[in-house]
């Protein structure tokens, strides 16, 4: 995973690529995967940039998000909330995206993997359990039998923990590639 770490640096790993403000590279402490950052302008982020991997296309990332109403404030520690639960019981891939500007259902998309029938559970239930005593209820759940996608639907954020599998056929991050991925750690 890629981090942006402030408005000039991009963290992947231990190794660190520094972009100026201009889009040119200012300095390289490793001759790792990142070959190009440059800012781009965004109403709903402080600091974006457009990272390209070496054999990638270029991905949006993001840190701090702005211009957020209370509750879609709210909304988005409620998803940095599942995205910990779900990272905290072993949960691979975790990601958190930026849905206003896509969608009017929702805020905020929880992606998760999953090994398992059994850590699909630990993680679906304690998410619920967590997100019920901060208030929330959840409108809906599908999946939970079969086991290979749960969806929690919470209104303002939606969480989909997969197995192996579904994840790769579905690609629920490639279908959604225009939604920008939220550094939830630093949330």
């Amino acid at each position: 995973m890629i981090d942006i770490v402030n408005d000039r640096t991009v963290l992947k790993g231990q190794h660190f690529y520094h972009g100026s403000l201009n889009g040119r590279t200012s300095g390289r402490r490793s001759d790792h995967e990142l070959t190009h950052a440059m800012p781009l302008a965004s109403p709903f982020y402080s600091s974006t940039f457009l990272v390209r991997k070496e054999g990638h296309p270029l991905m949006a990332t993001a840190t701090v998000v702005r211009d957020l109403s209370p509750a879609q404030a709210v909304a988005l520690e409620r998803a940095a909330l599942c995205a910990q639960i779900a990272d905290e019981n072993k949960a691979r891939d975790v990601l958190v995206l930026d849905m206003r500007r896509l969608t009017p259902l929702y805020d905020f998309l929880i992606l998760a993997t999953a090994q398992g029938k059994r850590q699909m559970h630990a993680i679906a239930e304690e998410i619920d359990e967590r997100l019920k005593q901060l208030g929330d209820q959840r409108k809906s759940l599908e999946g939970y039998q079969a086991c290979r996608w749960i969806v929690q639907d919470y209104g303002d954020i939606v969480v989909h923990l997969f197995d192996s599998l579904s994840r790769d056929y579905y690609r629920l991050e490639e279908l959604w590639a225009d939604a920008p991925r939220i550094d939830w750690q630093r949330i």
